[in-house]
């Protein structure tokens, strides 16, 4: 690569627990010789998805190029935080072949697609890609996308009503700025679950799209990586619900940090987790926790009812032995001494 070529940029989005760090992680794995650097956004105050990516550093990615953004999100920061971290990266040594971006699963990519066209950085990175993914079995099942005939019949009956809610415009506007859809998780939602995730995005992509499965983030980076689709050069094509505003609010959705301490059972936290994502509509549940006469880590990983865990490494020397795990909901719904209650016992 030229000194005057623009490094690619890869943007990768999509909704709460999709699987954007399984990607990530594995596209750090599998680079092929290229040079990566890597941006993470979270959607709270404490880093889980960025230690997870620096826990993956090789050479070719090593942890001085994996930032972490957190507490607020990319799509909102723009000139305080994403252009001064893209500028760092740029001022590498070795500059790096190709950059990702993942976003927290809040963000719209639209204002991060606009973000390109600063003069700071315009002439030096392109967006290779808009890469959205989607979980098979919760878009089967209806969670994160409206039902588009009843939505039809309700907007024929009232169109002075807006029946969006803002899970659903998260989605479709993630959707909408994407060149390819992935759809994780294929093998929870079984082939019918598969069938009716595509029809569901088939159905909300203002364009044509690819639409390709896949299990635990699996996929040859030749399909993502190296797309050469210059986004920032048809924003136009890539329709939100927020164009014309001046910013986009996540006033409708909040987050807490939850410290619990040591637990004993993996399995008993994992039917808490489960109880308040049902009693309190919680979106997502991250983080680390400390089983007592363990060496390892847990790692939790919840979206809605659905948990997962495993351990992930040694805890180190020094570092505190402790359960903290990120709530993230609908703002009316977190409750921190309620999701405390359950959690503890």
């Amino acid at each position: 690569m030229s000194d005057l070529s623009k490094i690619p940029v890869t943007i990768v989005t999509g909704f709460l627990g999709a699987g954007k760090t399984t990607l990530i992680t594995h596209l750090i794995r599998n680079a092929g010789g290229r040079r990566l650097a890597v941006v993470v956004n979270e959607f709270g105050t404490l880093g889980i998805d960025g230690d997870i990516l620096q826990g993956c550093a090789i050479p070719d990615c090593p942890a001085e190029n994996i930032v972490e953004l957190a507490n607020g999100c990319i799509c909102c920061t723009v000139a305080d935080d994403f252009i001064p971290t893209v500028e760092r990266l740029l001022a590498l040594d070795p500059r790096p072949d190709h950059i990702l971006i993942e976003t927290s699963g809040l963000a719209l990519p639209k204002p991060l697609l606009k973000a390109f066209d600063w003069p700071a950085i315009r002439s030096r990175i392109t967006v290779d890609g808009v890469v959205a993914l989607a979980d098979a079995e919760a878009v089967a099942a209806g969670r994160f996308a409206p039902d588009l005939a009843a939505l039809e019949a309700q907007r024929a009956a009232d169109p002075g009503i807006d029946h969006e809610t803002p899970l659903s415009e998260v989605f479709e506007d993630q959707l909408a700025c994407a060149d390819i859809v992935l759809l994780t998780k294929a093998d929870l939602a079984g082939p019918d679950g598969v069938a009716a995730a595509r029809a569901v995005i088939m159905a909300e992509a203002p364009r044509p799209v690819p639409i390709l499965e896949l299990t635990d983030g699996v996929v040859d980076p030749r399909v993502i990586l190296g797309l050469g689709a210059a986004a920032e050069d048809d924003i136009a094509a890539r329709p939100s619900h927020h164009d014309g505003d001046d910013d986009h609010e996540h006033d409708d959705f909040d987050s807490i940090v939850l410290d619990i301490g040591e637990i004993a059972d993996p399995a008993d936290l994992a039917a808490r987790i489960e109880r308040i994502a049902q009693q309190h509509q919680i979106l997502r549940v991250k983080g680390y926790a400390a089983v007592a006469g363990k060496p390892m880590r847990l790692l939790v990983q919840a979206v809605g009812a659905r948990v997962r865990y495993h351990y992930d490494r040694p805890w180190q020397a020094g570092e505190p032995r402790r359960t903290t795990l990120v709530v993230i909901a609908e703002r009316d719904h977190i409750d921190g001494e309620a999701l405390r209650t359950v959690l503890v016992g």
